[in-house]
């Protein structure tokens, strides 16, 4: 797991067009960046969460954030859900789960009283310089951006 003042872990993932997005992307770009892990597309969690940063979207880029959503979804899923609800971010897609892991974000959980491996619900924000400043592992889903502002 990342710790406050980690630099961002080095990564290349796509994006919901099947860009290739690399960690190089976000750090030195003169914007702080949240990443923000949510486990599943169309899930009603993980859709009020998404909707929550879009809602606050031009509050987000106006403090000078970037916001960027991982899942382990395919492009594909991501190109739908970002159209449904309206996403003006990036999604994107780690289906191997390496991103997960190197972020702290995959994990054992309980699911319907079962242990299983899935995709732990955390927010990370980095500094313009690629330092990790804040983790958020109790996500308010209905409230995430606010959680951040």
């Amino acid at each position: 797991m990342l710790k406050i003042g980690d630099r961002m872990p080095a990564f290349k993932v796509v994006d919901q067009d099947g860009k290739e997005v690399g960690s190089e992307d976000f750090i030195g770009k003169g914007k702080k960046t949240i990443i923000y892990f949510y486990p599943k597309d169309n899930t009603s969690g993980c859709t009020a969460e998404a909707c929550s940063f879009r809602d606050n979207y031009a509050e987000l880029t106006a403090a000078g954030y970037n916001v960027v959503g991982v899942s382990k979804d395919s492009a594909k899923s991501h190109t739908g859900f970002r159209a449904r609800y309206e996403l003006p971010f990036r999604l994107l897609s780690d289906t191997s789960t390496e991103m997960l892991q190197s972020f702290g974000a995959w994990g054992e959980k309980k699911m319907y009283g079962k242990t299983v491996y899935g995709t732990l619900r955390r927010t990370f924000i980095f500094s313009e310089d690629g330092l990790l400043e804040r983790i958020i592992e109790k996500v308010d889903t209905k409230n995430a951006a606010g959680q951040i502002l």
